[in-house]
């Protein structure tokens, strides 16, 4: 058994439950990751409040970093004992730990904490998006950055 927080209804914060759940054996493709930390995103208030339908019940989370503790079938980028990160669906990073697919998970390296590679991959990703991929930003252009302190302002 592990602990998750999901949500049955769409809501405000109390819609939030916290319960305990069979994770099961990773499947052909999965990696069973066992978190170390999460990152916590304006998205998932989206998510819970119904903004960004879900199918319910639905888990919380979109990034978190871990340790593999074993894989399905096919999976060769990572093994059990790897430190990976993940970004991005299906919702449920908030959660002990969760069964992913293999292919959205990258090995962290050894000088990044697992608290920082779980918290800067949806918002770097986002930028790397914006500055490379939307526009790309060349020297001498001008940006402006509405919420700098924020977690996309700050990496970017």
């Amino acid at each position: 058994m592990t602990t998750v927080v999901k949500f049955h209804k769409t809501g405000g914060p109390g819609v939030l439950s916290v319960e305990e759940v069979v994770v099961g054996k990773p499947k052909r493709g999965e990696a069973r990751v066992r978190h170390t930390a999460i990152g916590l995103n304006f998205i998932d208030t989206y998510h819970r409040s119904g903004l960004y339908p879900l199918p319910l019940p639905s888990g919380v989370g979109l990034e978190g970093a871990g340790v593999v503790e074993a894989v399905g079938a096919g999976v060769t980028n990572v093994k059990p004992g790897d430190r990976v990160a993940y970004a991005g669906g299906p919702p449920g990073a908030y959660a002990q730990e969760r069964n992913m697919p293999a292919a959205k998970l990258v090995k962290v390296p050894a000088g990044v904490s697992d608290e920082d590679a779980a918290a800067m991959m949806l918002k770097g990703l986002t930028v790397q998006m914006l500055i490379r991929r939307v526009y790309r930003v060349q020297k001498g252009d001008t940006v402006l950055f509405h919420a700098a302190a924020g977690g996309v302002g700050l990496i970017a």
